[in-house]
């Protein structure tokens, strides 16, 4: 009698933790992040017009090589919203970012880095998402480096063109100390575009 209780126990228990959702299970603050919107910028001018997907990442521009920019709008939700009555987040609950991490791949598999696809690399950025409004916050998409290193150097002499995905992971704290990331994603294609007129 004893093992069918246990097995009705840990039914219980797998049922209720598949019902959870990864959110759910992510960390230990009561907040989640949410990317709203995602757009990008060439770097080439002072003040870049920032646009949804894809980046046209140009390796190089009237001789001269740019960064490109990324453009995040983050909110905050709870993870529990209160069945009856609505929760609503408080003030120790909004997360301040501190640090992002960008990675390259590309969907036919080849993504050793610095033969196919850039170097994934690591950049520092501040800002806190309050509990009843939006973050936006921007930040370097692609080095001015990565595009004087392998594979994207040698698109200045041929017409090729690298299609890639950056995954960009956003990394912070709410004010109690609890981890909290969110990941977004963004079309990026390399190439040696023609200048601008």
């Amino acid at each position: 009698m004893r093992r069918v209780f246990r097995g009705v126990g840990l039914i219980a228990v797998m049922a209720g933790a598949a019902s959870c959702g990864n959110v759910v299970r992510q960390g230990r603050s009561p907040v989640y992040l949410v990317i709203d919107t995602f757009q990008v910028a060439t770097g080439i001018t002072t003040s870049p017009t920032y646009t949804s997907s894809p980046l046209l990442s140009d390796v190089q521009t009237k001789g001269s090589v740019f960064n490109d920019l990324g453009q995040v709008t983050l909110r905050l939700s709870l993870k529990d919203v209160g069945s009856s009555v609505a929760l609503a987040p408080s003030k120790n609950n909004e997360v301040t970012i501190t640090r992002y991490h960008v990675d390259y791949i590309r969907a036919d598999g080849r993504n050793t880095p610095g033969v196919d696809v850039p170097y994934g690399f690591d950049g520092t950025i501040t800002g806190t998402a309050p509990t009843a409004a939006t973050l936006i916050i921007g930040f370097e998409l692609v080095r001015h480096d990565a595009k004087l290193e392998a594979p994207l150097v040698q698109l200045i002499s041929n017409l090729n063109v690298i299609n890639t995905i950056a995954n960009v992971t956003f990394y912070g704290h709410d004010q109690v100390g609890n981890v909290v990331s969110v990941t977004g994603s963004v079309s990026v294609e390399f190439a040696n575009f023609a200048d601008p007129s």
